[in-house]
Order: C-alpha cells, then structure tokens, then sequence
C-alpha cells in the first residue's frame, strides 16, 4: 500500500489505476527452513501418538484454505509466522519456542506458557489467547477479518486491500467502476496472496451483489481479484466491468476477442455471449477471482 498522502478524497478509476510496489518483508532461507524442520518433526512426532491426525484435518482446525497451506509450512515455502505457529503449537502439542524463538520473542506482551487446545468444535480462539486475537486472528481466518480505517495499525503479515466499487456519475450517465484507494480496506493475510503468487499491489475486493452467482456466492459476499494482466483461463471466475456494473462470473474465450459469461444461476441468468467489438467496447476484466468469503443467511 502506498505510503504517500493522497492529494485528491475520490476514488481512481480501475483502468488509470498505477501503484508503487515497496519491499517485501523476508525472513533469511536458512532460518525458514530450520524452522519448518522442527515444525515437521513436531507434526511427526504427534502422528506417531495420533495417527488420524493429518494435514487436511489441521487445515479445518486452523481454518486455512486447504491442506496446501499445512504443506507448505512444513515444506519451508512459506515462512512461519507467529500466528500460525500458535496455532500448529496449540494443535501438535509443543512448546513454541522450541520451534521459533524468533517469532515468540518478536511478540513479547503474549504469553506461550498456557496455549488452550484447538478442538474441532470451535476453532476461534479463547479469552486466554485475546492479545492474539486483538493483533493477529482476523488475518488467518479464525475470525472474520475486519474493515479498518488508516488509523488502525497493520500486522506485520496483514495486507490491506482497496475495494472496487460503482460510482454514479451525475445527471443520470450512468455508472463507473472505482477503485477505492483512500476509503475502507478489507485485510487478508499475506500468505495467501504468497501462495497464490499475487503481489498485495495487484489485489483488490469487490462485494458481491444479486444472485447470478448463487448458491456458491449469495449475496453479500466478498471476493478477491487478481488485477495484474493475464490471459481468460476459461471456466475460472472474473470480476469484470459491463458498463459501470460489477460483475462476477465464469468466463469462457470466443474467436475474435468475444467471451461466454456463465452464472451458476443458469435459471434466472442464462449464457451471454458478446463478440470481440462489443466486448472492446462494454466489457473491461477487473481481474480474476483467487478468493471468497461467503456470509451464510
């Protein structure tokens, strides 16, 4: 994100849109890699003790996309972070010190000497771990992540995101997509978008309106996009800009330059195809979606 004051409130338009992309945060190879050896041999150690006990069940109870982002700890290519560390240490049983005193020391107003286990009926975490939770659990999916203003400091693996949104232009012209630098972000973890090999400048989240995309995304929901240029992967799901109206749907190529959008409401949202010309002319691609959040009625 930008460290420079803006010099205008308004939002900018998606296709003026330039960033300048600062340094990334690193930790040295050779301490994420010896760090994700003694977190492996933690997780071999409590799998001998409790062989159901497997990467996909630790990525439920961590509440991570999936078991890739278990492997990947372990594997070393995603550096640890003190979060996750709690997490891995409440769920396999050790102390977290005896894997990264780094980051345990990196954090020292949290107590590790009482970490409360993490059951599969509630994984969000306890009163006993509210330092946590005030600083860190938003980011990584134990509780929902929050909306915050530029007053509201940004954890070391939090990135904030800018939403998109339709602006109605005056005297009736219609709509314009924005994105909105300057007013509320939405945080994610930085990991994820590591994972996904997306750098924070080049994502963005819009909000999901109507009920093309139902039952996968009712309304409400939010999804992160991909903003840097790319080729349509057909059947992946795009946010794009028809006419100043955001939309999320599945995007197929056609010979000319023309798309298939599909919705997953194909009763009340029937296939559009559109040819190259119109498409130049109607349709911008926002972005590809790489994440979502559903909100359950």
């Amino acid at each position: 994100m930008d460290t420079d004051k803006p010099t205008s409130d308004k939002p900018v338009p998606a296709h003026t849109l330039t960033r300048k992309r600062g340094p990334r945060s690193i930790v040295e190879d050779p301490i994420r890699d010896e760090e994700a050896r003694l977190l492996k041999m933690k997780y071999q150690a409590r799998k001998k003790i409790d062989p159901e006990l497997n990467q996909e069940k630790i990525a439920d109870l961590c509440g991570w996309a999936g078991q890739s982002v278990v492997s990947q700890y372990l594997n070393g290519k995603i550096a640890l972070n003190f979060s996750a560390l709690v997490k891995f240490a409440s769920i396999l049983k050790f102390d977290p010190r005896e894997v990264s005193p780094r980051l345990v020391a990196s954090h020292p107003q949290i107590n590790v000497d009482h970490i409360p286990p993490i059951i599969q009926e509630s994984v969000t975490p306890t009163a006993n771990l509210g330092a946590i939770v005030r600083e860190e659990a938003a980011a990584y999916g134990v509780t929902p992540a929050e909306l915050w203003d530029d007053k509201t400091p940004l954890g070391e693996d939090e990135v904030a995101l800018p939403f998109f949104r339709e602006v109605e232009l005056s005297d009736g012209q219609g709509n314009v997509v924005m994105l909105d630098e300057y007013g509320r972000k939405y945080r994610l973890w930085k990991g994820l978008l590591q994972q996904k090999n997306i750098h924070p400048e080049d994502a963005a989240v819009v909000v999901v309106t109507g009920n093309s995309m139902v039952p996968v995304l009712p309304p409400g929901s939010l999804v992160a996009i991909d903003v840097a240029p790319g080729n349509i992967e057909d059947g992946k799901m795009y946010a794009v800009d028809h006419d100043g109206l955001i939309r999320i749907t599945l995007l197929y190529r056609m010979p000319g330059g023309g798309v298939r959008l599909k919705s997953y409401n194909n009763a009340e949202h029937p296939e559009e195809r559109y040819d190259g010309a119109y498409v130049r002319e109607h349709i911008q691609i926002m972005g590809k979606v790489f994440w979502y959040s559903v909100i359950v009625p």
